[in-house]
């Protein structure tokens, strides 16, 4: 009988050079790649790469697939922060944050972190490599070991995401209720289509009626939709893989972004929340201590809007070449005039940084109250609507049942 410790352990593929030089390629087992790496370092192999053994053994590392939950990276931070203001080497807040961590694959990405720091390397350069970490992070790292201030730049990155997370799930609280009722109308929809309508046509067959024109069509939807049904949801499926691996391509996420800027009201409002997340992100890596135009590359590319991103990348070249931000800025044609003006006030007074997160807070207040208006209009539509259609069904297949008790009655 396997004990505990054994019960966990599990194999990887290890890459490594002995003294000679020469590459092996071992299967070993073990907790953690962390555990691996240390093993073999103190027998003086030289670890190129531990990779899980199966699945994703072929070339691609589990770590380059797996992305730690956000909450619980700024729960690992706020934790590393207070451990670190209070007096403790990074080696050992890592290796007590390590033995506390309840996932076993972060476990190991903290483990395998700590062997690197261990071994001379940045913290955010062994950050880097696990591949679990927004770029945004690893720069601002980058920053605060540069200046000196690792604890401010933390203490900015845990505020900056705990802001946007707070933001990000107002966001999704608010559009809940309109997102449940759609899906409550589409249930609704089809359960009367596929299921209800076809059962009455079985029953008006059996009674002979003559049925009016608006029975007429809603039995031949409902049964067409019958037959069809299984298919549909299999082809349903089928687009859904396609759209989801289309949409993380570089054309499939150029022509989403544009679609959602097209929509009227909501594009305004995607944008508005696009620029507010950029001015955040900017203000936390200046702040940090980031030049400019590193700053823009880095905030450009967190954004998940491809047009602005686009823009961004424009940007950072002619700042670059000596133009102002502001001026940059608004020649793009993207980014809001009140945005632009307020970046220019900012950079005159040499407060950009302070600037920059009063426009994010401005276009946070304005999304949600946009949102809220939008949302408060399309609520009743969407009830309006679901009582339409529920109503042509229902007087469509109690019609026939009407005529029969008013023909009986008249004999």
């Amino acid at each position: 009988m396997l004990d505990s410790n054994q019960t966990f352990m599990a194999e990887f593929v290890v890459k490594m050079a002995d003294e000679r030089g020469r590459i092996v390629q071992q299967v070993q087992s073990a907790h953690s790649a962390g555990e691996l790496r240390e093993r073999f370092a103190h027998q003086g192999y030289l670890v190129y790469d531990i990779q899980p053994k199966g699945l994703f053994s072929r070339g691609e590392s589990l770590r380059g697939r797996k992305q730690i939950p956000l909450d619980q990276f700024i729960i690992f931070n706020s934790q590393f922060l207070t451990l670190f203001r209070a007096g403790l080497p990074i080696l050992t807040a890592l290796e007590l944050l390590a033995k506390q961590q309840k996932d076993p694959y972060f476990k190991s990405v903290l483990e395998d972190v700590r062997l690197k720091v261990k071994s001379g390397e940045s913290l955010s350069h062994a950050f880097e490599e696990q591949n679990v970490a927004s770029k945004i992070y690893t720069t601002t790292l980058l920053a605060g070991e540069k200046s000196g201030n690792l604890d401010e730049v933390l203490t900015r990155y845990i505020t900056f995401q705990k802001t946007s997370m707070a933001f990000r799930r107002k966001l999704l609280t608010s559009l809940l209720y309109p997102a449940l009722l759609v899906i409550g109308m589409v249930g609704l929809f089809t359960l009367l289509i596929v299921y209800v309508v076809p059962e009455f046509g079985k029953l008006y067959q059996t009674l002979d009626a003559k049925l009016p024109a608006m029975t007429i069509f809603l039995l031949d939807i409902g049964n067409n939709a019958q037959r069809i049904f299984p298919f549909f949801i299999a082809g349903l499926i089928a687009l859904g893989l396609f759209f989801m691996s289309w949409r993380r391509s570089e054309a499939g996420a150029a022509a989403i972004d544009r679609f959602r800027l097209s929509l009227p009201i909501f594009g305004n409002i995607w944008l508005k929340y696009q620029v507010a997340m950029f001015a955040r992100t900017l203000s936390t890596l200046l702040s940090g201590g980031l030049p400019l135009v590193p700053a823009l590359e880095t905030a450009g590319a967190s954004i998940e809007s491809r047009s602005i991103t686009n823009s961004l990348a424009g940007v950072a070249q002619s700042v670059r070449e000596g133009r102002p931000l502001a001026v940059s800025l608004e020649e793009t044609k993207v980014f809001p005039e009140l945005a632009v003006e307020m970046v220019a006030v900012g950079e005159s007074t040499g407060a950009l940084p302070q600037m920059l997160n009063s426009v994010g807070d401005f276009y946070d207040d304005d999304v949600q109250t946009a949102l809220a208006a939008a949302l408060a209009l399309i609520e009743p539509l969407v009830l309006i609507l679901m009582a339409i259609v529920v109503g042509f069904v229902l007087v469509s297949i109690y019609l026939p049942i009407f005529q029969l008790g008013s023909a009986a009655a008249a004999r």
